[in-house]
């Protein structure tokens, strides 16, 4: 192994190292010594950009974070298109990708990383708990629409999408559900609260 290999974004090398290895091995082979190999760099880098293994880590899921501003804005940008089922559908099927998905399970996993990430996310689970956020603005702006019903409980549909959502991709085994799976269990979420026409398209 070379002592070194000049990186031109060292933190974006090392979180698409860390990324492969989720979804190759697991959260369990997730180790400095496996993220630095994996990114063909010296061991060093890793910290001279982080303070230790698992502010690396934060900073993995910080970025998974960061990444679903601009799936909300479109989201939100969206309301009033298509149909509030297909919207979501759609929505979901983008957040729980693999990486998203695996970057949940490590989450899960790791005690400190989920303590260190309080300071950002300071309740429920990261990563989750900002998808919920992007749903729940989504589902404001086809209430203010008139397409959901003025009284429905956007604070319980969302997280119950999220959830839903969760599930279904986290627990399959290779290849994720199929749309119309997705899409039927988003219509059971929302169909006592949705007032478009059936059919309705762009």
């Amino acid at each position: 192994m070379p002592t070194g290999v000049a990186l031109q974004d060292p933190r974006e090398q090392l979180f698409g190292a860390a990324e492969r290895i989720l979804l190759r091995a697991g959260a369990g082979a997730l180790t400095s010594r496996a993220v630095t190999a994996e990114a063909a760099c010296a061991k060093g880098v890793l910290h001279r950009h982080f303070a230790d293994f698992d502010d690396f880590l934060a900073g993995l899921v910080l970025d998974r974070i960061g990444r679903l501003d601009a799936q909300a804005a479109g989201l939100r940008e969206a309301a009033g298109t298509g149909t509030v089922a297909d919207r979501l559908t759609d929505a979901l099927t983008e957040l729980f990708g693999p990486v998203a998905t695996a970057v949940v399970g490590l989450v899960v996993s790791r005690d400190a990383l989920r303590a260190r990430l309080r300071r950002t996310t300071p309740r429920g689970l990261p990563l989750l708990t900002e998808a919920t956020a992007m749903i729940a603005s989504y589902l404001g702006a086809e209430r203010d629409l008139g397409r959901i019903e003025a009284d429905a409980d956007i604070d319980a549909l969302a997280p119950t999408l999220i959830g839903a959502g969760h599930l279904l991709f986290a627990g399959q085994e290779g290849a994720p559900p199929e749309t119309e799976d997705v899409r039927r269990t988003v219509t059971a979420v929302v169909a006592g609260v949705v007032r478009e026409a059936p059919g309705t398209s762009n």
